[in-house]
């Protein structure tokens, strides 16, 4: 068996791997985050499950139209079509894209283990024939199984084929970039905080430590390979933090000074809460709605040595949170379609509907218009979405523009596209939407 180390070392057989990733899957076809999903599985095989089924959402399209080319119909145990697919996510890539997603076994291993993940399960144990049937068919007949399945979309972009369709509209010269794109495995971006740390002092202790990382933006590092916070110096000491580069582009932009009075709206899980209180002492209020996701701002700021008033409320709800007193800046970080991240969430893209674009839509517009009443005349307002979805990005800010005849449209990076370069870390950065609004 040949594995590659980012797959994460581990002494527990692939077949018990295979099989958790498989639960892990089988939960993102429930409509399961990966990350809950993953959080459910053993501990120890946790690192290891991540890997496999990271890689098996990238080229679930592909597996799941060879699995549809050679099974007639669809497997009736959930568990068993999610074995199913992640076996043949591993067996569908060409050495570029194994490369690219730092998985690899050898094809006869992933087939050997996937039926001794099916033996296994007392309920998977009557279909091991139809595993190992499947799998070694591909085998003998993979260069014809691809060329059957090349015509669909899913297959080909392994994106949803609603997704592939609406890029083609709204991106008609960058679409096939973008999503080759979205299937590269991001680089690990950090923010470092100036108030305990110098980036350059940080970079040294990386050195030190045999870790390489280059300057990103004003404050950011980018890692040449991905590692588990816990193994980087500085995390517990709260040097810095995870945070892709195109999201620590939103702190600066609110201008920030000593003594303003803050709302980071949609605040959870806090890196851009805490990149503001990096840039000044504020009187800063972190909201989100959902209370659980509102304790990690908390724990985030604590580790950082920073603090905020948080409060877990409906934004839109302004009698449910709002005291009446104006904020000098406001952070919009609205719900959005995530369609920006799926490097990093893969799971994102088959969790959503095309349907979702117009809801959320509906609900960025109906949080924005709540929170420009709370904006102080001359104050401002960030609206910002990870997507690369127009409908969430330039409609949406056209759209409150006009609405709102006080307010001016002030520079700002507008949208910014997923960038994945490989063998240039320090040039990536996620999809991502700016609109900075002045009230006058």
């Amino acid at each position: 068996m040949t594995q590659s180390a980012s797959a994460g070392a581990h002494s527990a057989p692939l077949s018990e791997v295979l099989l958790n990733a498989a639960r892990a899957v089988q939960g993102v076809l429930a409509g399961v985050s990966l990350t809950d999903a993953l959080a459910r599985l053993p501990a120890p095989l946790r690192p290891a499950a991540q890997a496999v089924s990271f890689h098996a959402m990238r080229y679930l399209g592909r597996a799941r139209a060879v699995k549809q080319h050679l099974i007639a119909r669809k497997p009736a145990d959930p568990l068993l079509d999610a074995l199913l697919l992640t076996a043949f996510s591993l067996l569908v890539v060409d050495e570029r894209e194994t490369a690219a997603s730092g998985v690899k076994y050898a094809p006869h291993t992933v087939v050997d283990q996937a039926v001794r993940a099916a033996s296994g399960q007392r309920s998977l144990a009557p279909f091991k024939g139809l595993v190992n049937g499947s799998l070694r068919r591909f085998l003998r007949e993979r260069d014809g199984v691809l060329a059957a399945v090349a015509r669909r979309p899913e297959a080909v972009w392994n994106h949803p084929e609603w997704w592939v369709r609406r890029l083609r509209i709204d991106y008609p010269d960058h679409w096939e970039t973008l999503l080759r794109a979205a299937n590269q495995p991001p680089a690990m971006v950090l923010r470092v905080n100036r108030r305990r740390a110098d980036r350059e002092a940080v970079r040294q202790a990386f050195r030190d430590a045999g870790i390489e990382a280059w300057p990103v933006g004003e404050v950011g590092l980018a890692l040449a390979q991905a590692r588990p916070v816990h193994q980087l110096p500085g995390f517990i000491e709260g040097w810095w933090s995870v945070q892709d580069a195109a999201a620590q582009l939103a702190a600066p932009l609110l201008q920030v000074r000593d003594g303003m009075r803050v709302l980071d709206a949609c605040a959870a899980p806090g890196g851009k809460t805490a990149h503001l209180l990096e840039l000044a002492d504020l009187d800063l209020l972190a909201l989100d709605v959902d209370a659980e996701r509102l304790a990690r701002v908390d724990a985030n700021l604590e580790r950082l040595g920073l603090s905020a008033r948080t409060k877990a409320a409906d934004v839109a709800d302004l009698d449910g949170w709002w005291d009446g007193k104006p904020f000098d800046a406001v952070l919009a970080d609205v719900p959005c379609s995530a369609s920006g991240i799926v490097r990093r969430h893969p799971d994102i893209r088959w969790l959503r509907r095309e349907s979702d674009i117009d809801a959320t839509a509906a609900l960025q517009a109906k949080i924005v218009d709540a929170l420009w009443q709370v904006v102080a005349p001359g104050g401002k307002l960030l609206y910002a979405t990870c997507s690369i979805f127009p409908a969430e990005g330039v409609k949406q800010a056209e759209a409150f523009q006009l609405r709102h005849s006080d307010a001016k449209r002030l520079p700002a990076p507008g949208q910014l596209l997923t960038q994945a370069e490989p063998d240039r870390p320090a040039e990536q950065h996620d999809g991502f939407f700016y609109a900075l609004f002045a009230k006058v």
